[in-house]
């Protein structure tokens, strides 16, 4: 969960480090560091963001051609300086940088303590680092040997670089469940956790795969190696990427342009996977398992925080549209029982980053049982994109709000294309549904405009409710989700506890926090249940709650007991998910700046969650 940059090659490494951190910022913001080598080995770390860092390391001597780069999530470790990376090795020779956990770093720290050494920090990280000078001196070993014995010995998950003040011409990194890319320009490399801080100097590179290992040398040759000392062949890849997809654009936060830029990221997630006048719907990775995927007796998805509430929508609408029995499961929770699966199950993986660690740990115990893995994600390369059978992409582009907005609904497309192709093909859905549900899918991006057009009435309805400390947000059917994914929104961003309530249970428990002190979200676009809804408003405002309303256009029976309501175009109850969540989207946005929260990067989150 935190970033990691490095440089080694011909031009000054500290301001490629600096920038490369601020772009890898949304991974983790505890917390910053950065070492370089000189004529001997600099290092600058400070608690805060990489601001913080940027401001004292003015006073430091950090030119040099080689460096590493390090912005944190704790884990092991209050933040604070001494628990910042880089880490160095008890005779400040090596410095190291390290996403991850090493599990057994306790048991290795006694050991190493009982040999002599000592420790300043409470992270796992310098375990590591002191463990391969152990091997480097005691065994006389090269620092790539004495870091490929070590990471022998830890059990966990890794991605590090490492530099040596004494070999101030190569750097090495490896990897282990954790993201690592390393980039490839004109007799340089850069070493990153993902491509933003790379993008902007070459488009050339290679994904790391588990257990690799790449040295890097200032005369432009790499080498890649397994774990076993065995080379291995790069697959250099092109990076489809843009800078300007990396900066704000004019807007005062990422997560505003990011919920602004929905109208384009829902028509490019659809853009060639269907026809409503020709009446076909295509899914790369789908076709090419068609027939498993089609006589699947039993879907499963898993996934986390947002991506599990796009796995929930998906439930009601593969079992609606083609009547085959869903479970949906928290990876964090589905690694831990014995999930009973077999060849006939097929398994989907949904995650915006493609390196979520308890979804990654779910897919592997599929893979053992046989069921056929499906991914659903967005960072192209990422490890669930290379550990499933086939999948899709959602080409939502990158996202660096760390609160989910444009990859929820370009998930949802993809959801909602997938559960129309089956329904089709399994014909349990007429040919005029199908159409129908098409030619809606078609039109959401001009009412998703439609709705941003009117956001200074959502700010108005933010500024009446901004300082309320609690929320309870109310859902039917398939919008139900649509309220959990709005309460986690509120919560994640703007400290304010919020939580998310199928209509009905509100009866059973929770109504006993009504009061007027209580804003109630409503989601009430569902036709099917429109009586019920408007029943269980009025049992909010039998209570003095203050209810909020997102209702369908022309809605008149709910306006005039709602204290506020938002339209939202009329569409196909089946995708009102894809409008009724941008007006909630919104208000937490709002709620969130005018309480003077940092939207960007909200309090003890980070974008990519790669521990457990």
């Amino acid at each position: 969960m935190c970033g990691i940059v490095a440089y080694i090659g011909e031009k000054q490494a500290y301001p490629i480090l600096l920038e490369g951190l601020k772009r890898l910022e949304y991974r983790g913001y505890d917390s910053a560091g950065i070492s370089v080598i000189n004529s001997s080995l600099q290092t600058v770390k400070k608690k805060g963001k990489v601001s913080e860092l940027e401001s004292v390391a003015i006073l430091s001597d950090l030119h040099g051609n080689i460096g590493i780069g390090h912005t944190r999530w704790a884990t092991h470790g209050k933040p604070d300086d001494l628990n910042a990376h880089p880490h160095l090795s008890g005779d400040g020779s090596l410095s190291l940088v390290h996403n991850g956990i090493i599990e057994n770093y306790a048991t290795i720290k006694q050991a190493l303590i009982d040999r002599g050494h000592t420790f300043k920090s409470e992270t796992d990280t310098e375990v590591l680092i002191h463990l391969i000078e152990e091997y480097k001196k005691t065994d006389a070993l090269s620092l790539e040997h004495a870091l490929t014995k070590a990471l022998t010995k830890v059990v966990g998950a890794y991605a590090i670089v490492v530099i040596d003040k004494n070999n101030p011409n190569e750097l090495i990194a490896a990897r282990k469940s954790s993201p690592l890319v390393l980039g490839i320009g004109d007799n340089e490399f850069f070493i990153a956790s993902d491509a933003s801080p790379i993008i902007q100097y070459t488009k050339k590179v290679v994904y790391l795969n588990d257990e690799e290992i790449v040295i890097a040398k200032n005369d432009g040759t790499f080498t890649i190696k397994n774990i076993h000392n065995e080379i291995q062949e790069p697959d250099i890849k092109e990076l489809d990427l843009k800078i300007d997809q990396l900066e704000k654009g004019g807007y005062d936060h990422f997560m505003l342009k990011e919920i602004f830029e929905q109208p384009t990221t829902i028509a490019e997630s659809m853009r060639g996977r269907l026809n409503a006048n020709e009446g076909w719907v295509s899914l790369g990775g789908f076709d090419q398992f068609q027939n498993r995927i089609h006589h699947a007796k039993r879907i499963i998805f898993v996934a986390c925080g947002t991506s599990w509430h796009s796995a929930l929508i998906a439930e009601y609408l593969i079992e609606d549209l083609a009547r085959i029995p869903v479970e949906v499961e928290y990876a964090s929770e589905f690694r831990y029982r014995n999930p009973i699966l077999s060849e006939d199950d097929l398994v989907i993986a949904i995650s915006q980053s493609g390196e979520t660690a308890d979804t990654l740990a779910a897919l592997e115990i599929a893979k053992e049982r046989g069921a056929l893995l499906y991914g659903i994600v967005n960072v192209v390369g990422s490890s669930i994109a290379r550990i499933t059978d086939c999948g899709s992409y959602i080409h939502a582009g990158p996202e660096i709000g760390v609160a989910s907005t444009k990859a929820f609904t370009s998930q949802l497309v993809v959801l909602i294309l997938m559960a129309l192709k089956l329904g089709n093909k399994r014909g349990t859905i007429s040919d005029a549904k199908f159409r129908e549900l098409l030619y809606g899918l078609e039109s959401v991006p001009a009412k998703v405009q439609e709705i941003l057009a009117q956001s200074d009435k959502i700010k108005y309805i933010a500024q009446e409710i901004k300082d309320r400390q609690n929320a309870l947000y109310l859902g039917r059917g398939i919008n139900f989700p649509v309220a959990l994914e709005g309460a986690l929104k509120l919560k994640e961003i703007s400290y304010i506890h919020a939580e998310g309530y199928p209509a009905a249970e509100m009866k059973h428990g929770p109504i006993a926090l009504i009061d007027e002190n209580m804003p109630v979200f409503v989601i009430a676009t569902n036709a099917s249940a429109h009586e019920k809804i408007a029943s269980n408003i009025q049992e909010v405002k039998a209570r003095k709650g203050l209810v909020i309303a997102i209702v369908s256009e022309g809605d008149t029976t709910i306006s005039k007991i709602a204290d506020y309501t938002f339209e939202i175009p009329y569409i196909e109850e089946q995708l009102t998910p894809l409008l009724s969540v941008i007006p909630l989207q919104l208000l937490s946005y709002y709620i969130s700046v005018m309480r003077g929260c940092n939207v960007d990067q909200p309090r003890n989150l980070a974008k990519s969650v790669t521990v457990e």
